[in-house]
């Protein structure tokens, strides 16, 4: 009796296994409106003098859990330490924001001149890839410096890697 009350459990479970939800076709997930704006970037900087602030240093654009016209810039504290959420053209990807809140350190951030341009730009190994570009003013900077930030998508082929 014992093996025959196992046998209907483990019956029961299987049917309920190979039981499928899904109806069937090719669901497609969608993606997000940023989605061709968005990815890595090994961007360098200079501040408003012409003056370095880092070379070539992994940063990355993403989109907002709004799913909107808006992304994220971010350099995981590795450049000048800069999160903050920029509005997209979706159109020409141009990009934008005024006093945007830097997650990392509390200031304002204002971007302007933003751009990601296709095929703009030459990586480090030789491959045509697009390019960004911004401009950046901190909050905190009373002097009026900005930050110029320039780069190009990165590949992930070895020898375009820094």
């Amino acid at each position: 009796m014992k093996f025959l009350k196992n046998s209907l459990i483990v019956s029961i479970l299987l049917t309920l296994t190979l039981v499928s939800c899904d109806k069937g076709g090719n669901p497609s997930p969608g993606g997000t409106t940023v989605q061709k704006y968005a990815g890595d970037w090994y961007i360098k900087a200079v501040d408003s003098d012409g003056s370095d602030v880092f070379d070539y240093t992994l940063h990355s654009t993403y989109n907002t859990s709004a799913n909107d016209n808006t992304m994220w810039i971010d350099d995981f504290e590795n450049g000048y330490w800069i999160k903050c959420k920029v509005t997209v053209n979706l159109a020409d990807g141009t990009f934008s924001a005024t006093a945007s809140e830097n997650l990392y350190d509390g200031s304002l951030v204002t971007i302007t001149d933003g751009k990601i341009e296709k095929n703009a730009a030459t990586s480090l190994g030789g491959h045509t890839v697009d390019k960004i570009s911004f401009r950046a003013h901190f909050d905190y900077d009373s002097d009026g410096y900005d930050i110029l930030y320039e780069g190009h998508k990165r590949t992930g082929f070895l020898e375009d890697e820094y």
